[in-house]
Protein backbone atom coordinates (compact mmCIF):
# COMPACT_ATOMS: atom_id res chain seq x y z
CA UNK A 1 0.00 0.00 0.00
CA UNK A 2 1.35 3.42 -1.00
CA UNK A 3 1.90 5.90 1.80
CA UNK A 4 -0.30 8.99 1.84
CA UNK A 5 1.55 12.05 0.53
CA UNK A 6 1.35 15.04 2.84
CA UNK A 7 2.45 18.35 1.32
CA UNK A 8 3.96 20.87 3.72
CA UNK A 9 4.12 24.53 2.73
CA UNK A 10 5.98 26.84 5.10
CA UNK A 11 8.41 29.67 4.38
CA UNK A 12 10.35 28.97 7.60
CA UNK A 13 12.97 26.28 6.94
CA UNK A 14 13.09 25.11 10.58
CA UNK A 15 9.31 24.83 10.83
CA UNK A 16 9.17 23.02 7.48
CA UNK A 17 11.85 20.56 8.59
CA UNK A 18 10.17 19.96 11.94
CA UNK A 19 6.79 19.36 10.31
CA UNK A 20 8.36 16.96 7.82
CA UNK A 21 10.03 14.99 10.62
CA UNK A 22 6.74 14.81 12.53
CA UNK A 23 4.76 13.71 9.46
CA UNK A 24 7.38 11.05 8.64
CA UNK A 25 7.29 9.80 12.25
CA UNK A 26 3.53 9.29 11.84
CA UNK A 27 4.16 6.99 8.87
CA UNK A 28 3.32 9.29 5.97
CA UNK A 29 5.32 10.43 2.97
CA UNK A 30 6.07 14.16 3.13
CA UNK A 31 6.96 16.68 0.43
CA UNK A 32 8.02 20.16 1.44
CA UNK A 33 7.67 23.51 -0.31
CA UNK A 34 9.04 26.87 0.79
CA UNK A 35 6.18 28.85 -0.73
CA UNK A 36 2.61 28.46 -1.90
CA UNK A 37 3.72 29.38 -5.39
CA UNK A 38 6.34 26.61 -5.38
CA UNK A 39 3.65 24.11 -4.35
CA UNK A 40 1.22 25.29 -7.05
CA UNK A 41 3.94 25.13 -9.72
CA UNK A 42 5.27 21.73 -8.58
CA UNK A 43 2.67 19.51 -10.20
CA UNK A 44 2.16 17.81 -6.82
CA UNK A 45 -1.39 18.97 -6.12
CA UNK A 46 -3.05 15.91 -7.63
CA UNK A 47 -0.80 13.55 -5.61
CA UNK A 48 -1.42 15.32 -2.31
CA UNK A 49 -3.69 13.56 0.18
CA UNK A 50 -3.48 16.46 2.65
CA UNK A 51 -1.92 19.91 2.65
CA UNK A 52 -0.37 21.41 5.77
CA UNK A 53 0.26 25.09 5.19
CA UNK A 54 1.50 28.03 7.18
CA UNK A 55 -1.03 30.81 7.42
CA UNK A 56 1.26 33.80 6.97
CA UNK A 57 3.84 33.69 4.18
CA UNK A 58 5.22 36.21 1.72
CA UNK A 59 3.38 36.22 -1.59
CA UNK A 60 0.45 33.85 -1.61
CA UNK A 61 -0.53 33.17 2.01
CA UNK A 62 -2.16 30.01 3.33
CA UNK A 63 -5.75 31.24 3.22
CA UNK A 64 -5.38 32.45 -0.36
CA UNK A 65 -3.65 29.21 -1.35
CA UNK A 66 -6.62 27.29 0.05
CA UNK A 67 -9.06 29.54 -1.83
CA UNK A 68 -7.09 29.12 -5.07
CA UNK A 69 -7.15 25.34 -4.75
CA UNK A 70 -10.92 25.38 -4.16
CA UNK A 71 -11.55 27.73 -7.11
CA UNK A 72 -9.60 25.33 -9.32
CA UNK A 73 -11.69 22.36 -8.18
CA UNK A 74 -9.16 20.76 -5.81
CA UNK A 75 -10.74 19.39 -2.64
CA UNK A 76 -7.49 18.44 -0.92
CA UNK A 77 -8.02 18.63 2.86
CA UNK A 78 -6.07 21.51 4.40
CA UNK A 79 -4.58 21.92 7.88
CA UNK A 80 -3.39 25.41 8.76
CA UNK A 81 -0.50 26.02 11.14
CA UNK A 82 0.41 29.44 12.44
CA UNK A 83 2.41 31.29 15.04
CA UNK A 84 -0.09 34.15 14.75
CA UNK A 85 -3.48 32.63 15.50
CA UNK A 86 -6.48 34.92 15.57
CA UNK A 87 -10.16 34.13 15.81
CA UNK A 88 -10.78 35.97 12.52
CA UNK A 89 -8.29 33.78 10.64
CA UNK A 90 -9.50 30.63 12.42
CA UNK A 91 -13.07 31.43 11.34
CA UNK A 92 -12.00 32.17 7.76
CA UNK A 93 -10.09 28.89 7.59
CA UNK A 94 -12.97 26.76 8.82
CA UNK A 95 -15.53 28.64 6.71
CA UNK A 96 -13.35 27.75 3.72
CA UNK A 97 -13.44 24.07 4.65
CA UNK A 98 -10.22 23.59 6.62
CA UNK A 99 -9.81 20.36 8.53
CA UNK A 100 -7.59 21.89 11.21
CA UNK A 101 -6.13 25.13 12.51
CA UNK A 102 -3.17 24.60 14.81
CA UNK A 103 -0.93 27.03 16.67
CA UNK A 104 2.85 26.76 16.58
CA UNK A 105 4.60 25.15 18.29
CA UNK A 106 2.52 22.13 17.33
CA UNK A 107 1.60 19.26 19.58
CA UNK A 108 2.25 16.00 17.77
CA UNK A 109 -1.01 14.42 18.93
CA UNK A 110 -3.03 17.40 17.66
CA UNK A 111 -1.44 17.15 14.22
CA UNK A 112 -1.93 13.37 14.18
CA UNK A 113 -5.65 13.81 14.95
CA UNK A 114 -6.02 16.42 12.20
CA UNK A 115 -4.20 14.21 9.69
CA UNK A 116 -6.44 11.27 10.52
CA UNK A 117 -9.55 13.42 9.99
CA UNK A 118 -8.12 14.86 6.77
CA UNK A 119 -7.32 11.47 5.29
CA UNK A 120 -10.77 10.13 6.20
CA UNK A 121 -12.25 13.18 4.47
CA UNK A 122 -10.03 12.64 1.41
CA UNK A 123 -11.01 8.97 1.19
CA UNK A 124 -14.70 9.82 1.55
CA UNK A 125 -14.64 12.55 -1.09
CA UNK A 126 -12.75 10.39 -3.61
CA UNK A 127 -15.12 7.44 -3.38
Amino acid sequence: MRASVIAIVDDDAYARSGLKDLVLSLGYEARTFESAEQFVDSGSIADTACLITDLQMPGLDGLNLHALLRRNGHRTPVIFVTAHASEVNRSRAFEGGAVGFLSKPLRGNALAACLTAALVQAATSSS
